[in-house]
């Protein structure tokens, strides 16, 4: 009989890649923030094909193409996108609604029935990355 797990526990190397834990990790959410985070994972895709999934800090899905891009944390009533270098980054849409205060990071709280502009958000996903790039090719 399988032993159950919670996903926080479960190390990388026993499931395969860190995709596979966010997988589980949706799986075991459910309801809607299971949902979400799985269409907030879809559009990152789309935005970013050749996007690497990591896991990092015990459990938090991590999306990164030369440098980070942002996590999908999840909490009691919020699904969290914390952009890692979001105050550097242009919202025209408005979509920043937290950690606002920050010199680095930026989030967006997606909450049950939020409505998700997924052109706004591959946009600024899109500018995260060529953040990134721009960001490692200036010389030290």
């Amino acid at each position: 009989m399988a032993k159950k797990t919670s996903i926080a526990s479960i190390k990388i190397d026993e499931t395969g890649s860190p995709s596979r834990l966010i997988d589980s990790k949706i799986k075991e959410l459910g309801g809607w923030r299971g949902e979400m985070l799985a269409r907030v994972r879809n559009i990152i895709r789309q935005a970013v094909p050749d996007v690497v999934e990591e896991w990092k800090w015990r459990g938090v899905p991590v999306w990164e193409h030369t440098g980070i891009i942002c996590t999908g944390e999840t909490y009691k009533a919020v699904v969290k996108m914390t952009f890692a270098k979001g105050a550097s980054l242009d919202d025209p849409s408005g979509l920043f609604n937290s950690s606002l205060d920050g010199n680095t990071r930026r989030a967006i709280d997606i909450h049950e029935g939020d409505k998700v502009d997924e052109k706004a958000l591959k946009a600024l996903v899109r500018a995260a990355v060529a953040l990134n790039v721009s960001a490692k090719k200036k010389p030290k």
